[in-house]
């Protein structure tokens, strides 16, 4: 008889990581990122620098893993009566959040790690939900919007400007980019 591996949920290792996670989060908020090591978030974790090399490899795939713990979502977009609204309520949270300090040190998180990291995917996939939501309501009420256009034409400019632009992230910025939309 073949033995099935049981998964813990819970248990040790998400205690672990939780351990580990927090202090990343408490030590940059102390201090610069740029002096943190591995042997120091272990020591505050209270676990071996070897328990994070060999869940995370190095640093920077344990900043983008706090980072996608930090982005992950914990309720779906507001819910405002009106697809326009809705839309504009999201696009306005997702702006002010990523063109903040805090955001871009997030995104740079997320990017910097390795090429074959699933960070990156995985962020965009939440980006998607929360449009499909959108999107789910407008269509209960009738109404109805692209989200690939709404990813291509207003996501994807916000966040390139954030990236790579030198210019700020306005409301007249992604207002404009909401009104070139085709809502019905």
């Amino acid at each position: 008889m073949a033995v099935k591996e049981r998964i813990r949920i819970g248990g040790r290792s998400a205690r672990i990581q939780a351990e580990v996670h927090k202090a990343v989060k408490d030590l940059l908020a102390e201090g610069d990122r740029t002096e943190l090591t591995v042997p120091m978030i272990a020591a505050r974790a209270g676990v071996t620098p070897s328990t994070i090399y060999r869940r995370w490899g190095d640093l920077a795939e344990l900043f983008a893993d706090v980072a996608m713990q930090r982005l992950r979502p914990v309720a779906d977009p507001e819910n405002t009566g009106s697809t326009k609204r809705d839309l504009a309520a999201y696009v306005e949270q997702y702006a002010e959040e990523f063109s903040s300090h805090a955001g871009k040190s997030l995104l740079f998180d997320l990017f910097s790690s390795s090429l074959d990291a699933p960070h990156p995917g995985e962020y965009c996939n939440y980006t998607y939900d929360h449009l499909q939501v959108i999107a789910d309501r407008a269509s209960a009420r009738g109404e109805t919007f692209d989200v690939q256009e709404v990813i291509d034409h207003v996501i994807a400019p916000i966040m390139y400007r954030i990236l790579f632009g030198k210019g700020e992230v306005t409301e007249d910025f992604w207002q404009g980019l909401l009104d070139r939309l085709d809502l019905k």
